[in-house]
């Protein structure tokens, strides 16, 4: 059975008349009759009386009521999705990691609702993780995130590199950790940290990069929320490793400090071969984000509307937001820039 065989069955009760449904379908009467002559063939039973005046049988008025609510969704549905490849599209969801909903997609966000102000805006902040989740259960649209080509690189999907940033080392302005202006592995692995809660690619950034120390993470406390790091960190010796993104608010707050953290030595730096989030130069820790959606999401012009425009945005953070002034020299025997090793 097709569509176009009960719009024909429809034209026909409702004009009593081969020649006036033809007319009205647009098609011969030939084919009309082919399509009747189908749908009755298909059902086992005759739809009408072939008289001057085409009446319904009773299998034809048991059929009307069912082909008249059938064809009606049939033409809501392709007015919805005619609307919807022309724009008219009800909301548009996006999910983003923390520091991008906060300091990279304001701008974005309000040139979208300028543009598209009929369309529902709405944006979730999560993980990485659980935000690609949601993207494949097709709960959002588009979801920005820490690129991890794991959860990535189905043939769907569409990844755009927007940025890399450096990691820094979060701390209260008194901790001992402010003493250096870049922070050597060696001492780091000392200190315990607060950390995003599992399904963050940060939380898994950094034990992948302990672990290819062959050093322990003394993760002592999980948060996710930027605030909360900032709260907890300038309370005492806890640290914690961020992106610069992260760190805008805190490079402002006196009773916090930001340093950078030294290269590894070229003898520990080794190409990284696991998961996307780190730079080609393991002497480094960066994290990549990137913007994610699917091939047939971005031909609906809201969603590719809003793709642009996020590609077009120059990432504000430019440079380590880390400008201490040491009081101890970086050669102090107090800080030992030795290589690493797994006894830390």
């Amino acid at each position: 059975m097709r569509i176009e065989q009960l719009q024909a069955f429809l034209s026909v009760a409702e004009t009593g008349n081969f020649g006036q449904a033809a007319r009205k379908c647009g098609v011969t009467q030939s084919t009309i009759s082919r399509q009747i002559q189908s749908l009755e063939t298909d059902l086992g039973l005759p739809l009408f009386h072939r008289t001057a005046q085409s009446k319904l049988t009773v299998g034809g008025e048991q059929l009307l009521p069912h082909a008249r609510k059938i064809c009606q969704e049939w033409q809501n549905a392709t007015q919805e999705l005619a609307d919807l490849m022309s724009g008219k599209q009800p909301e548009l969801c996006v999910a983003a990691i923390h520091s991008v909903c906060a300091y990279y997609l304001p701008p974005v966000l309000q040139k979208f609702c300028r543009n598209y102000p009929d369309v529902q805006l709405r944006v979730t902040a999560l993980g990485s993780d659980r935000a690609l989740k949601v993207l494949r259960d097709g709960m959002v649209d588009v979801a920005i995130v820490m690129n991890n080509r794991f959860l990535t690189s189905s043939p769907e999907l569409i990844v755009d590199v927007l940025y890399n940033e450096s990691i820094e080392i979060l701390m209260a302005a008194n901790h001992p950790l402010t003493q250096v202006p870049e922070v050597p592995w060696s001492e780091l692995i000392k200190y315990p940290q607060v950390v995003f809660k599992d399904g963050y690619g940060m939380q898994r950034l950094v034990q992948e990069r302990f672990s290819r120390l062959g050093a322990k993470l003394q993760a002592v406390m999980e948060l996710n929320t930027l605030e909360a790091f900032r709260g907890v960190v300038r309370q005492g010796e806890l640290i914690a490793l961020l992106p610069q993104s992260a760190l805008v608010e805190a490079s402002q707050d006196p009773t916090l400090a930001i340093r950078a953290i030294a290269n590894l030595p070229l003898s520990l730096a080794t190409p990284s071969n696991i998961v996307g989030n780190v730079s080609t130069s393991d002497s480094t820790l960066t994290r990549q984000v990137v913007m994610v959606t699917s091939h047939d999401r971005l031909q609906i012009p809201p969603i590719q509307h809003f793709c642009q425009l996020v590609r077009q945005l120059e990432m504000p953070i430019i440079g380590s937001l880390s400008k201490p002034e040491p009081l101890i020299p970086p050669n102090s025997p107090q800080f030992d820039s030795k290589p690493l090793t797994a006894s830390g």
